[in-house]
């Protein structure tokens, strides 16, 4: 039983303002697992006064500082390596070979990534006589989710300390331990008190007044598009800048003359990955209609072959991240087949012989049409939708014809066709050939999945203000 019940605010642990808790539940167990306290809005204000006061001096932090901190954060990140990959496990169900080979690999990813750009990061420049001059933003509010918590929390975390900015995070309820470590990793990093704090607790405790308050310059979300509607909704009265990385629900269109037993096979086991719980899963596979019935042939076969089991056990799939989830997936997964979507594989219900705990079969459905259920909701779980075309165009049409552009999926041979789908793909990254994730690649998406960009250089504009001083040329040339 792990009871966190502190909040890391102005360098120390402190006690709540006001004690109430949240329980932690294991979602492999559904019981229990540890304690933590939840957040008011007299929380959040103490930590933003330490924030404010903190950016008095770090905002003016030097590049070789802000570099020296963020390396003293990876020495440390990698004594808790361990502590972070069993924490996810524990708290949100991801295999514990998943958490050691990306969830927690991806938050020392981040952090790495962070200091090759700040090397070189060009925060001034002259233009004719004006100095343009890129300066942090201020304090800012993170708000993460449960399904990625450390990628989450670093992918902000990371470019925020690099560009000088202080902060307040909320991780997300459901998965608060990672976030812990991590305030414990900073802390022995020796990060300025104020610099980083941490406030537990739910979003109409801490989350909305993150939103609203007046001396907090930016709030970067991520999370379900209805949170971040209500988080800009929030923010808008004190014209804060709003960051979001919200809801996907990719597209991956397999070409004619793609490889159909490698493409279908890698992106059914890509979705299955973190049991679904990727905001840019490629979950609408899109085939030629001649094709449809090889795809179904091979996709059922990849998804009876996945394994789900004990998180701490050799499986590829552990549970889902709470009943709310499981409750949701089911759900969707009953729409599907009350549809008339073809059930290739899974179903309703838990896999056999796991009685206990919020595990999902691994599901695909075939000769889904786009204005289905299941084609248009972000289910948020291990279900592939394959959807039928006749042409490359109607292709394109289906890919574009949903409120999300997160992400979307080109598998084929013809360089010259992939350009092209590309080009007309409404999505902010577009991943080709399903190559290896891309430490510079620009993160973020179109329409109602978000706007601002994370990781690499991409991430450190959304921390950082613009200033022209006008006249600047003139004043050095007088010396």
């Amino acid at each position: 039983m792990r009871e966190y019940t502190k909040f890391y605010i102005d360098g120390a642990w402190v006690d709540p303002l006001e004690p109430r808790t949240i329980d932690v539940l294991d979602p492999a167990t559904e019981k229990v697992c540890g304690t933590i306290s939840n957040g008011t809005a007299k929380d959040v204000d103490r930590a933003v006064n330490a924030a404010t006061r903190a950016f008095k001096s770090y905002g003016f932090s030097s590049r070789d500082e802000r570099l020296a901190l963020l390396e003293r954060i990876v020495v440390e990140y990698k004594k808790r390596y361990e502590d972070i990959a069993q924490a996810i496990t524990l708290e949100m169900g991801a295999p514990i070979s998943l958490s050691r080979d990306a969830q927690a690999a991806m938050g020392l990813f981040h952090f790495e990534t962070a200091i090759k750009v700040l090397k070189d990061f060009s925060f001034e420049s002259v233009r004719g006589s004006t100095r343009i001059v890129r300066e942090p933003v201020g304090v800012c509010g993170l708000i993460t989710p449960w399904n990625w918590p450390m990628n989450q929390m670093v992918v902000k975390v990371a470019p925020a300390l690099a560009t000088g900015c202080t902060m307040v995070l909320k991780p997300s309820e459901i998965s608060p331990f990672s976030g812990i470590i991590l305030a414990e990793i900073l802390d022995a990093a020796g990060v300025p008190h104020g610099v980083f704090n941490l406030v537990n607790g739910d979003g109409a405790g801490v989350g909305a007044r993150l939103s609203t308050h007046p001396d907090i310059e930016l709030v970067s979300f991520t999370g379900s598009t209805r949170a971040g509607v209500a988080v800009a909704k929030a923010a808008a009265d004190t014209v804060k800048r709003v960051h979001q990385e919200l809801g996907g629900k990719s597209a991956n269109i397999l070409l004619p003359n793609a490889d159909f037993e490698k493409s279908v096979t890698s992106g059914v086991k890509h979705v299955m990955q973190n049991s679904g719980q990727s905001c840019n899963a490629p979950t609408r596979m899109l085939v030629p209609h001649a094709k449809m019935k090889e795809t179904i042939e091979i996709a059922r076969r990849t998804a009876n072959e996945v394994t789900v089991g004990n998180p701490q056990g050799n499986f590829e799939m552990g549970p889902v991240a709470s009943k709310a989830q499981f409750d949701k997936i089911q759900s969707l997964i009953g729409e599907g087949i009350k549809e008339g979507a073809t059930l290739v594989a899974g179903g309703l219900g838990r896999p056999e012989g796991l009685d206990t705990g919020y595990y999902v079969r691994p599901t695909v459905f075939a000769n889904v049409t786009n204005d289905m259920t299941i084609a248009r909701q972000e289910i948020f779980g291990p279900v592939v939708a394959i959807l039928g075309y006749g042409s490359v165009d109607e292709a394109v049409d289906i890919a574009n014809d949903t409120q999300y552009g997160l992400a979307a999926f080109i598998q084929g041979r013809d360089v010259q066709q992939i350009k092209d789908v590309s080009s007309r793909l409404r999505a902010g990254q577009i991943n080709i050939n399903s190559v290896p994730m891309d430490a510079m690649a620009p993160f973020g998406g179109y329409k109602q999945s978000g706007n601002g960009r994370e990781w690499g250089d991409f991430a450190f504009h959304e921390f950082l203000e613009i200033k022209a001083e006008v006249g600047y040329g003139e004043l050095v040339g007088t010396h």
